[in-house]
């Protein structure tokens, strides 16, 4: 079963990539709603897409993640297919207490996505099985 996001913030999602497509840029009115849906955790992420913060790490299997270097220097990874961030906000704000949907971290990925401006990196099944594996050492 495939997990999805709010109806609302879906449509938002896919609103902007429309922009985007059609003009190279995210209208003011989009830009509201995301503050109006994710507070100041839109413009953080946003702050990442500019600073090119988010990487999409993939491997010939076709497996993916996402790399976002947060804006404390530390590196968190984020699988866009389940809406999972390795950061503490994730943890404390969206799964024990459910006061946001999504962290900053996760929120820049899908509006990378969007902007069609994430860093690609290609790597082995075993590479990416090693960042995996590093990112659960340092959580431990």
């Amino acid at each position: 079963m495939a997990v999805v996001l709010p109806a609302v913030v879906e449509e938002l999602l896919s609103e902007m990539a429309a922009a985007v497509q059609e003009s190279a840029r995210i209208p003011d009115e989009y830009l509201l709603s995301l503050k109006f849906l994710f507070g100041s955790s839109a413009t953080q992420a946003l702050d990442l897409v500019d600073r090119q913060s988010i990487t999409l790490i993939s491997s010939p299997s076709g497996r993916h993640v996402y790399q976002v270097l947060g804006s404390s220097g530390k590196t968190y990874t984020c699988l866009a297919s389940c809406h999972y961030c390795s950061c503490p906000a994730f943890a404390f704000s969206v799964l024990r207490k459910s006061d946001s949907i999504l962290c900053k971290h996760l929120l820049a990925v899908y509006l990378s996505q969007v902007m069609r401006t994430c860093q690609q990196l290609s790597v082995s099944d075993k590479q990416l099985t090693d960042i995996l594996l590093m990112e659960k050492k340092q959580e431990a």
